[in-house]
């Protein structure tokens, strides 16, 4: 399956990037690139929506967990959005769903960012 990541900065100063098909050992380095790029733009509340991600595999945790560790000593976030039951389930065997804030919309994720 393709994977289709767009990346968009909000109003107030946060970002969202938007995640759509599989997040694997082949499509990761996409999802890093635009992390990064957001990341050397000092934005420090980052949503990314993986509403459309139907499967996610070590290496795009990899990818997102090294995400946090970036944010976390400047006072940033990162929240995920996720939908898909595989997806979530793999976040709550591995434990990370104690890592991550995961939302059901992008509507909540953005708020708990502003809050």
């Amino acid at each position: 399956m393709e994977l289709s990541i767009e990346s968009e900065r909000t109003a107030d100063g946060m970002a969202v990037i938007t995640v759509a098909g599989e997040l694997d050992l082949y499509t990761a380095p996409r999802l890093k690139e635009n992390l990064l790029a957001v990341l050397e733009d000092d934005i420090l509340k980052i949503v990314v929506d993986m509403a459309g991600v139907h499967f996610i595999d070590s290496s795009a945790l990899g990818v997102l967990i090294g995400g946090v560790k970036r944010l976390k000593p400047r006072g940033g976030r990162l929240v995920l959005v996720s939908v898909d039951e595989n997806v979530n389930w793999i976040f709550q065997i591995t434990g990370l769903n104690s890592v991550f804030d995961i939302f059901s919309s992008r509507e909540d994720a953005l708020r708990s960012l502003a809050a």
